[in-house]
């Protein structure tokens, strides 16, 4: 089987982008990022996730990215916005896929893979910089002259199946290949159960993708009095 790394985050687009990848015939490495986020529930779903989906190998990459701060999911002096915000809102976190993928990058030359898969979306997301179609190109493009393996003819290619889909496609799609959403995290500001918000950009654009999608939204909300 071709090898490929998948960007695990633990949330419902990066199980779908691994439940693709494995329904294209690649075995699955998965990449995941202790990054000093806000909570480690997203790492713990992770886990469960490449369990469930029987990867390959799973690896969590330690990485320090809160001693910067400049967003509201690695400063705790910024609160995760509660209510719809205008412009980049400031949970992006500044060049966080483009170090994610470089670090990705350096594991598939060890690897020999010439495949990264990363869950990124354009249509129901954010509004982050670094998930948008024009940057994967533009990184995928940077990946071919910067490697050893792409210099000796071994082509990279960075896959975003997600990027022009809906929030209620990608579920539709991860129902269809058998994805179990109840493992999954996707809030901003998770307790340490995994229990989510239900108030955050994440939880606000997750549960309208269940709605729309029609489909029971299996996530585990924290009660709110």
């Amino acid at each position: 089987m071709t090898k490929a790394i998948v960007l695990l985050s633990g949330g419902l687009d990066s199980a779908t982008a691994l439940a693709i990848a494995q329904s294209e015939g690649y075995a699955c490495y998965t990449l995941s990022f202790h990054y000093g986020q806000r909570h480690a529930s997203e790492l713990v779903a992770a886990e469960r996730v490449a369990r469930a989906a029987a990867v390959e190998e799973h690896r969590v990459f330690p990485l320090e990215l809160s001693v910067f701060g400049g967003s509201a999911l690695t400063d705790p002096a910024l609160a995760v916005p509660e209510r719809q915000s205008k412009g980049i809102p400031s949970t992006y976190v500044p060049a966080r896929n483009t170090v994610f993928l470089s670090i990705a990058l350096a594991w598939a030359e060890v690897l020999n893979v010439q495949d990264i898969f990363i869950g990124v979306n354009a249509v129901d997301y954010s509004g982050y910089p670094d998930c948008r179609p024009q940057f994967i190109q533009a990184f995928e493009a940077m990946a071919n002259l910067a490697t050893k393996a792409a210099l000796e003819g071994q082509e990279l290619h960075i896959h975003a199946p997600l990027i022009a889909l809906s929030k209620a496609q990608i579920i539709n799609i991860g129902a269809e290949l058998g994805v179990d959403y109840s493992l999954t995290v996707s809030c901003y500001q998770a307790n340490e159960q995994g229990a989510a918000c239900g108030v955050c950009d994440s939880c606000r654009l997750r549960a309208q993708g269940f709605r729309d999608a029609a489909i029971e939204d299996p996530t585990f909300y924290i009660e709110r009095g």
